[in-house]
């Protein structure tokens, strides 16, 4: 695996600000990645990173689809998804179909903070030799 990794940021608006401070907190490692996010949040990281972010539509509009083709397509390594899991939102299902591929290709997924954190500090993040399974169906 790539020590340059595809990472996708998302998150819902209320949980905005928990990414952008996250973000900021690890700013220098995601400085040396490929970051892509939908709508409104890659616009605000991109802007409070001062980092390129290629931005898809916003999710309820189809930004969690064209995420979930990148994970299909096995061209994104790292999904970060701050979801409001106490506020239903009306593309609920673009959500779970979006985790329910991750668990499919095996693509690693923070829903939060901490595993955000042990995620991106894993000595196994920028490992070369790491070899990420990819099952075959």
């Amino acid at each position: 695996m790539s020590t340059q990794k595809n990472i996708a940021l998302v998150a819902h608006d209320h949980m905005k600000p928990a990414l952008l401070n996250w973000a900021e907190k690890h700013k220098q490692e995601l400085a040396q990645h490929k970051l892509v996010g939908t709508g409104t949040t890659g616009g605000l990281v991109a802007e409070k990173l001062n980092l390129p972010v290629t931005r898809f539509k916003s999710g309820p509009l189809g930004g969690d689809q064209q995420i979930g083709a990148l994970i299909a397509e096995q061209k994104l390594d790292l999904l970060v998804f701050f979801w409001d899991p106490l506020n239903p939102a009306p593309h609920d299902p673009d959500v779970k179909a979006l985790l329910r591929l991750c668990s499919v290709w095996n693509v690693p997924v923070a829903c939060s903070e901490a595993t955000a954190d042990l995620i991106i500090t894993s000595t196994l993040f920028n490992d070369p030799d790491y070899q990420r399974f990819i099952p075959s169906y």
